[in-house]
């Protein structure tokens, strides 16, 4: 059956729904910020007199950090590749004491200790 209502959605004396409804808005400011991709950034801030602007914002299109200086943009974060265990240990660990440890290694498997 085909049937229904003209206002979707609503229900029959909900009245007029807009800003009389919600309340009126407070007033609001914009602050730029630029990414190192040059991406510029507009988020709103409410003029209240509590809020306090954040020194950076992340980049909604390429997710870098965004300062307020458009000359200057903070420079993404480095993220190291993963190491595997065997990075760690060539770290820790010199050619000449590797050679040293598998030798007592495989004269243990041997049999020869």
């Amino acid at each position: 059956m085909a049937g229904g209502s003209a206002i979707r959605g609503s229900r029959v004396g909900a009245g007029p729904m807009g800003e009389a409804e919600r309340g009126e808005s407070i007033a609001r400011f914009r602050v730029s910020y630029w990414c190192a991709n040059g991406h510029e950034t507009k988020p709103s801030f409410a003029e209240d007199g509590t809020v306090e602007v954040p020194v950076e914002w992340d980049c909604p299109r390429c997710g870098f950090p965004a300062g307020q200086d458009k000359n200057k943009p903070p420079m993404p974060m480095k993220n190291e590749p993963y190491k595997t265990h065997l990075a760690y240990v060539k770290e820790r660990r010199t050619e000449a004491e590797a050679n040293k440890i598998l030798e007592i290694a495989l004269k243990k498997h041997r049999g020869e200790d």
